[in-house]
């Protein structure tokens, strides 16, 4: 079962999420941050969110700034913003009654849920799926119309199917981004999953990170995965990992 949820962005615009309860006898609770283009009803984000329920792990997954069922314009967030919805997405939860042991993120949404962990309420360990070490690396999505978008301030860009506003504050805050520091600070306990095969983020990404993260950190291989955990199992595989190494720090 899945409750349809909506809860305020940190920049004013309503976003639209669900929550997948947990099944069974209740281990815990989370919040899983999806890829920059994505959303909650992505392949990873949905087989994730499932198959940690139904492991008793409930989680609430949510569509970013003008994607899926939240209203705003996308070119409107970048990694602050998204950093930001992700705090207020734990605290949606803790107000909910249900706070977040667990910070899940997958590519971007990976590197955002590092840097939002220490401000976000209750969360003890977070898990990283085939996340970049530096947000900027998104831009060699976008890299044919950075010109146009510094020079004329937004551009239209096609991707997946959806016309997004590729917008100036954007480009220029994902180049400012930071998340070495973050990752040396974060404080929690850090699972580090990727594919050796990534096409899309590359496995030094991964190496990247372990190296600038502390103990406890883990890293686990995901092995024959594509970047997206599109083929059949992977994203469910991943969730079972998560699962069996946040166990020690879920609620009680």
């Amino acid at each position: 079962m899945a409750e349809h949820v909506t809860f305020t962005s940190s920049t004013g615009p309503r976003l639209a999420g669900l929550v997948d309860e947990p099944e069974g006898e209740v281990r815990g609770w989370g919040v899983f941050a999806h890829g920059f283009t994505l959303g909650k009803d992505s392949p990873a984000a949905a087989r994730i969110c499932k198959q940690l329920a139904a492991e008793g792990i409930g989680m609430l997954r949510f569509d970013n700034l003008g994607l899926g069922g939240s209203e705003g314009d996308w070119g409107d967030g970048s990694f602050t913003v998204k950093v930001a919805d992700t705090v207020r997405a734990c605290e949606f939860m803790a107000r909910r009654g249900t706070p977040a042991d667990l910070l899940v993120g997958h590519s971007w949404g990976g590197a955002a849920a590092i840097a939002a962990a220490p401000d976000a309420p209750g969360v003890k360990a977070v898990a990283s799926v085939c996340a970049p070490f530096d947000p900027s690396h998104a831009e060699h999505h976008y890299d044919d119309l950075v010109d146009q978008v510094l020079a004329e301030g937004v551009a239209e860009w096609r991707v997946g199917g959806k016309r997004l506003n590729l917008k100036r504050g954007m480009v220029e805050d994902v180049r400012e981004a930071d998340l070495e520091h973050r990752i040396g600070d974060l404080g929690l306990p850090l699972l580090i999953m990727h594919s050796p095969t990534d096409n899309t983020v590359g496995i030094d990404n991964a190496s990247k990170i372990f190296a600038a993260a502390r103990h406890p950190r883990s890293f686990v291989a995901l092995d024959g995965s594509d970047h997206l955990l599109t083929r059949p199992g992977q994203a469910q595989r991943a969730a079972r990992i998560v699962s069996a190494w946040a166990n020690m720090y879920l609620t009680d």
